[in-house]
């Protein structure tokens, strides 16, 4: 019997080792190690060329900052309330087609016809879903056109007057030609063809000329958001004085904007011509996920390197899977900044080489 007794207390005193160790070893008493958050972010351009200060007036340099600051105070709200990058994208890139200072939508340039044509481009890292408009004349924000021919229809690009008429069908606001008219910009399109010259950015036509007199500067943002999802997004309106129907980078996926959720967003400015022939989106991707590069050297490699060997200006803005941000350029100037759920908020001009 005592046996039996000391069998049954040593057969407990298994079990209720057995069923600690269990206990133990269940997921919920595991301590696991949050994975490390990555910041929501955004980076903006608004044009790459011959930005000097001393061109630049105080006011002017105060009114590019303002509308730089406001164009990254609007997407990043759209990301902190847990909003898309694609979202955000459109918006940032709204709030500068909206304004004059800037090469796209409202401040887009005359080509040499004395007319507007506009291109946009807008891609979605997570799907590699892209749309684009190009050569359109009326459409008051061609970036909103842009995301209506990547949801709404099976094709990446649409131009002219087909896109315009696509545009309709889904009232997308249109706006005459008053609308995008000033006098400045058209005394600008007569002394580039008086000088036979087409005008890139804010390439100046003589040293005394204000930057307020070329107002160039295509728009670009890259973002990505709580999910970890980039997108990149382009709208200019090309180089004043070009010939009617040329279309440069900005429409052009893969040249002046590409996004790729497992490598990075880019967005481009500058002479398009170069950076369609070096494919320069997607070559930072390429150098990205193929070299094993980080943002700056694949930025510098494509801009010093690549560009510049043909002989084209412009520049780069880039954000990659992990929240980094970065932009590069070989003019003296480019409008420019940054804004991270870190609290780092940047915008710049001039170049600080």
């Amino acid at each position: 019997m005592r046996k039996l007794f000391f069998k049954t207390i040593v057969v407990l005193l298994l079990i209720s080792s057995v069923n600690s160790c269990k206990k133990e070893l269940e997921p919920n008493n595991i301590t696991k190690s949050k994975p490390a958050e990555i910041p929501f972010a955004l980076v903006i351009h608004g044009g790459a060329g011959t930005i000097k200060k001393a061109n630049m007036t105080v006011e002017q340099e105060t009114a590019y900052t303002k509308k730089l600051q406001e164009a990254l105070d609007t997407g990043y709200r759209i990301l902190e309330n847990g909003g898309t990058a694609i979202e955000a994208v459109q918006k940032t890139i709204n709030v500068m087609e909206n304004s004059p200072l800037f090469n796209a939508g409202k401040g887009a340039v005359f080509n040499s016809l004395g007319k507007q044509e506009m291109d946009a481009s807008i891609m979605d890292g997570k799907t590699l879903n892209s749309g684009a408009v190009a050569g359109v004349s009326l459409i008051k924000n061609p970036i909103n056109a842009a995301i209506l021919v990547k949801d709404s229809t099976r094709h990446v690009m649409l131009s002219g007057k087909g896109a315009e008429e696509f545009a309709k069908q889904f009232n997308l606001v249109f706006e005459d030609e008053s609308y995008f008219y000033t006098e400045k910009r058209m005394n600008q399109l007569k002394k580039a063809q008086k000088k036979e010259k087409v005008v890139l950015d804010y390439t100046s036509l003589n040293n005394s000329s204000l930057i307020d007199n070329h107002k160039y500067g295509t728009v670009g943002c890259v973002a990505i958001d709580k999910d970890h999802n980039i997108a990149a997004g382009t709208s200019t309106g090309g180089m004043t004085n070009k010939k009617f129907g040329r279309i440069g980078d900005s429409p052009i996926i893969g040249a002046g904007t590409y996004a790729n959720n497992q490598t990075c967003g880019v967005s481009a400015t500058g002479t398009g011509e170069y950076f369609i022939r070096t494919l320069a989106a997607h070559q930072v991707s390429n150098l990205v996920q193929y070299k094993n590069l980080n943002l700056k050297e694949a930025l510098k490699q494509v801009v010093h390197v690549e560009i510049d060997t043909l002989g084209g200006d412009g520049g780069l803005i880039a954000l990659d899977k992990n929240g980094n941000i970065a932009w590069d350029f070989n003019t003296e100037g480019m409008y420019r900044g940054y804004k991270k759920s870190t609290g780092e908020n940047v915008i710049e001009i001039y170049n600080k080489n």
